[in-house]
């Protein structure tokens, strides 16, 4: 697979550049520039197929200009070791689990391949660089993934308010390599630091940086995994269409199902799902996207007024803008329907889930019985514990794999949403 810019100006990278450049020159994000067949894949997979197995199979597909089947394999092997859940809940509902990575969210397929993909591509002695904006607990996914790698430096960045998760004897203060770093602001002002930075080319050349958000492609990519899994699971027990209800704020879920489509995944449908932010509501309405300030809600993974994957799912548009108008279904759900929702499931199923997942699932159940609903859970319950028990009067059990996300964690750096600081901040520590 190779990747160009949603702006088309920029020449065309190869799965590699993409991942260690992972803006390109001309402002855009890169997206594939290639079209993958999956279907033989579909016709040899069922229920029985491992995501391993999957994963493994599909992976040389992506990445073969720069590494060969058996080194494709490999960095399969050594990302996944979790994997995936699909619960048919009944004929209508199937709730696809994805916080059984070590940092219960779905953020670890990404980060996780990401991860892999750097043991494979580096130099043991070639150091680099990587940023990232995260929330609460969120970075312990990247903790978990390249703490304590040799050569690797890890910019955690932070908005206004809690840090959880992380263990401070991994600081760089204290020898280790991750530099928590908290900005006095919104997370769209994390984002907007971290993509200044990456597009500072001197500056990030010389620190070899690159970002671990879904702005980089290849971060991105591993996701389509997940929905491809979902199918193979699912499809022959199907007698008819099957849709994803997918939450979205940054809409990098809802692109990498797009893409699992593209390359021939027979989805029938989308359900964008949003929370009271409805940052696309004017796009999907054919309208002009305006930017907008984000809206802090229980459901904060989707609180998002600039969507990081605006571009990219605006290129799906204007490719094909009729077939999009009739595969993807926005819906909207405010806090009070989610958290109702929450309840409603675990009365009906014995399940708890979060307020992202609950948002979708409120959207579900808007088409219920026009198609088999594919709702993701893209947080382990535990996360939104204390919302969870108001919801359902019932406690979630936190498993010991995340009782990190219960400590208090303190930055090394407190700094204003400034490029100049920002950038000063990572010098002064590496």
């Amino acid at each position: 697979m190779q990747f160009r810019s949603t702006k088309l100006k920029s020449p065309v990278v190869s799965y590699r550049e993409a991942m260690f450049n992972c803006l390109p020159d001309d402002g855009g994000l890169y997206v594939p520039s290639n079209t993958i067949d999956f279907r033989n894949f579909f016709l040899l997979m069922n229920e029985k197929t491992s995501f391993n197995e999957l994963a493994a199979a599909v992976a040389p597909s992506f990445i073969e200009d720069c590494l060969n089947p058996v080194s494709a394999s490999r960095v399969v092997q050594n990302a996944f070791y979790f994997s995936p859940e699909l619960i048919k809940l009944d004929e209508n509902f199937s709730l696809l689990n994805l916080y059984n990575g070590p940092a219960g969210t779905s953020r670890d397929f990404g980060i996780a391949f990401m991860s892999a993909l750097l043991d494979e591509f580096r130099d043991d002695n070639e150091k680099m660089t990587i940023i990232s904006a995260v929330r609460s607990d969120d970075g312990l996914s990247e903790a978990r993934a390249f703490a304590g790698k040799k050569g690797i430096r890890l910019v955690l960045v932070y908005p206004s308010g809690r840090i959880y998760g992380l263990d401070q004897s991994a600081f760089v203060r204290n020898g280790g390599n991750i530099l928590p770093v908290q900005v006095n602001g919104s997370f769209d002002d994390c984002r907007r630091l971290i993509i200044e930075t990456v597009k500072d080319r001197e500056f990030s050349q010389r620190y070899k940086i690159t970002s671990a958000n879904s702005i980089n492609a290849v971060r991105l990519m591993p996701h389509i995994f997940c929905f491809l899994y979902a199918f193979i699971q699912i499809k022959n027990s199907l007698s008819g269409d099957f849709i994803f209800s997918v939450p979205c704020g940054n809409f990098s879920s809802l692109v990498t199902g797009l893409y699992a489509w593209k390359f021939g995944m027979p989805v029938n449908g989308f359900i964008a799902a949003v929370n009271s932010n409805n940052s696309q509501g004017e796009f999907f309405q054919g309208k002009s996207f305006i930017p907008m300030p984000h809206i802090t809600t229980n459901s904060s993974a989707l609180d998002a007024g600039v969507p990081l994957n605006y571009e990219r799912l605006s290129s799906f548009y204007e490719e094909a803008p009729a077939v999009m108008r009739n595969i993807v279904y926005p819906f909207l759900a405010d806090d009070k329907l989610a958290f109702e929702t929450i309840n409603e499931v675990y009365q009906k199923y014995g399940i708890f889930i979060d307020p992202h997942a609950a948002v979708a699932f409120a959207a579900a159940q808007k088409r219920k019985g026009q198609a088999h609903l594919i709702v993701l859970a893209a947080a382990h319950p535990a996360k939104s514990a204390w919302i969870i028990k108001e919801a359902t009067g019932e406690t979630v059990k936190i498993p010991g794999s995340l009782a990190a996300i219960q400590e208090r964690s303190d930055p090394m750096a407190n700094i204003p949403p400034q490029l100049d600081v920002f950038k000063n901040t990572i010098e002064n520590y590496f």
